[in-house]
């Protein structure tokens, strides 16, 4: 499968390479490839991911993730195109952060809405499937590290079948017990999750941790 990565930092370099990892042929999309490539030797020590454009990413991508702060999350797809996006399942992995009152960062949507439902109003036609935003990026990629695996991840989106494109790449990088809550709407509950994540960070000492939905 092709899978385009929105997204250069730390969540994007780590799908990006745990998808090429599993078998897929993968591109991750930046604003400037030239300024990217010169500020960050990482992409020439992994001639396996292909670094272009937003656009030419989401172009050249069957599945889209997007992993780029949620401030700019609406602005980046956009730089992608809508027209490449369309009929697409576009993954989203980000959260609504706020941190300009400091740490612990607040929501800048919630209770009413999330960013899920945001970037899926806005990109009517792409299949948006909310999921792997409730872990760190290290957790994201190896589920196993932590317990054998034996933990719970989610999944919410309006479109049946993109749940399941979805489920299987999860599957592949070793997640088992995958919830899907729902339509997108369920976004709202996966990202103000966050709110008891960034406290949890501190009491643990360390980002690898997750929970369990026992039942």
């Amino acid at each position: 499968m092709k899978i385009g990565v929105l997204g250069t930092g730390a969540v994007g370099k780590r799908l990006s390479s745990r998808f090429a990892e599993v078998g897929h042929e993968v591109s991750v999309g930046t604003r400037d490839v030239a300024v990217t490539s010169e500020r960050d030797s990482w992409f020439a020590e992994h001639p396996e991911l292909a670094l272009r454009t937003h656009a030419e990413a989401a172009a050249f991508a069957d599945v889209v993730l997007n992993a780029t702060a949620g401030d700019v999350s609406i602005t980046t797809l956009h730089l992608a195109g809508a027209d490449n996006l369309a009929g697409k399942v576009l993954i989203d992995v980000s959260n609504p952060l706020d941190f300009s009152n400091g740490y612990p960062p607040m929501l800048f949507v919630k209770d009413t809405s999330s960013l899920g439902e945001q970037i899926q109003r806005e990109f009517p036609e792409a299949r948006v499937v909310k999921t792997l935003n409730t872990v760190n990026n290290t957790v994201m990629a190896e589920p196993k590290q932590l317990g054998g695996g034996d933990h719970t991840m989610f999944l919410c989106g309006n479109d049946a079948e993109a749940k399941t494109v979805v489920t299987g790449l999860l599957a592949e990088f070793g997640w088992e017990d995958i919830m899907d809550l729902g339509g997108i709407e369920m976004a709202r509950g996966m990202e103000m999750y966050l709110a008891l994540w960034v406290r949890l960070y501190p009491a643990v000492s360390h980002g690898n941790f997750n929970v369990k939905v026992v039942r």
